[in-house]
């Protein structure tokens, strides 16, 4: 099991968050709460079976399209969320944002339109637009800080707008939530309706608070009637994105083969890394305890990050119902988001993303990443409300 209460370096290990810092925030040595991967060893036995792997010392062309390495998927499926996935339908793929590329080429043509929920992951706008499609945002309600969708002008875009693909984000990044049975339900009555295809990114569907359950958008095969894909990967839950590899679930066969051709025939990409596959295999059959004590440590984190940020009743915050993603609303702030940074860069010498990064819609937020020990999660937001207060005192004088 992984000490999840020690902060241990993460120095010289070529990390983006902690030794290439100053790329996004253009100052080194920040004490960073930034992209989504965590400061948590990978679990023990994980390591083992690396470690076992290295000692033997052959890394030649491995084939990820045998039982062992897919029925580790379905079963989790299964274990996790009562979700039953024919092993058959996975096929690993070296990035959930590859499989999304070859996603919108096999679904939809030049020029043609993605919906999809606004904030979002920041990779998204790159991904599509670099496809040559148009992306349609769609802003999710805040409902005091718990995000809604109104089916109504969702309808209205579909019908105006005529999309060929809806992208889910579910968990949602950044607003952490958890979308319901009758939301995922009406979401794919308005796609059948309209004939929109549905991808559904589901990296973040681990990570969830005390009784949020999570539905994959494959739990509602029965209904679907058009065509659909999940997109995943064990890297987010057990952080190993290091180690790379990802997987796409598809129950079409037809799109199942496109997807095959391009990966191996066209991209080159039929060897899954050794490494990828080993942890993969070994994190989704044996680490399920694991899973439950990250979740505990990040549970912890949520509840000091809010007691911590209550202190200044200008902050909204709401804990999430998932990810390890705080969206900490500061728009009762008097400063500018820039003021902010600067201060939280230059003085307190810390690296928390500005929410404008997953759109107009998080132009006064900050996205805070709290998988990391309560250690750090409280020392990051005391500096952050030490920038608020050295503002206001610069404000006041």
């Amino acid at each position: 099991m992984s000490n999840f209460r020690e902060q241990r370096s993460r120095y010289d290990t070529y990390s983006t968050q902690w030794d290439y810092v100053q790329d996004r925030f253009g100052v080194k040595n920040l004490l960073p709460f930034s992209i989504s991967d965590t400061d948590f060893m990978i679990p023990g036995g994980t390591i083992d079976v690396l470690s076992n792997a290295v000692e033997r010392g052959f890394f030649g062309y491995t084939r990820w399209n045998h039982l062992d390495y897919k029925q580790s998927i379905s079963r989790w499926f299964q274990q996790a969320f009562t979700c039953w996935i024919d092993p058959n339908w996975c096929v690993y793929s070296p990035s959930v944002i590859y499989s999304l590329s070859v996603c919108l080429q096999l679904l939809s043509k030049t020029g043609e339109k993605i919906v999809t929920f606004t904030p979002c992951y920041d990779a998204f706008f790159n991904c599509i637009s670099g496809n040559e499609r148009a992306l349609i945002t769609f802003s999710l309600t805040n409902d005091k800080e718990r995000f809604t969708i109104d089916f109504s002008a969702l309808e209205e875009i579909f019908a105006a707008e005529k999309p060929a693909i809806f992208l889910l984000c579910n968990p949602h990044n950044p607003t952490g939530r958890v979308f319901t049975e009758e939301e995922l339900t009406h979401l794919i009555t308005l796609c059948n309706k309209y004939s929109v295809a549905i991808i559904s990114d589901e990296i973040h569907m681990d990570v969830r608070r005390p009784g949020k359950k999570h539905l994959p958008i494959l739990a509602f095969i029965n209904q679907i009637e058009v065509p659909v894909v999940l997109l995943s990967s064990a890297s987010k839950t057990f952080n190993s994105p290091g180690l790379g590899g990802s997987y796409g679930i598809f129950p079409e066969e037809v799109l199942r083969e496109k997807f095959l051709n391009i990966l191996k025939g066209r991209d080159g990409l039929s060897s899954i890394p050794y490494p990828a596959l080993l942890a993969t295999m070994d994190c989704y059959n044996n680490q399920k305890q694991w899973v439950e004590e990250l979740n505990r440590t990040v549970d912890e984190n949520f509840t000091a990050l809010k007691g911590i940020l209550a202190k200044d009743p200008r902050i909204d915050f709401r804990v999430p119902e998932a990810t390890y993603l705080g969206w900490i609303n500061i728009a009762k702030l008097p400063y500018t988001m820039d003021e902010l940074q600067t201060v939280l860069v230059k003085k307190e010498k810390v690296a928390i993303m500005k929410g404008e990064t997953y759109g107009v819609e998080g132009q006064r937020y900050l996205r805070f990443n709290l998988g990391a020990p309560k250690e750090k999660i409280v020392d990051g937001a005391e500096r952050l409300l030490r920038a608020i207060r050295s503002l206001d005192e610069r404000s006041s004088k």
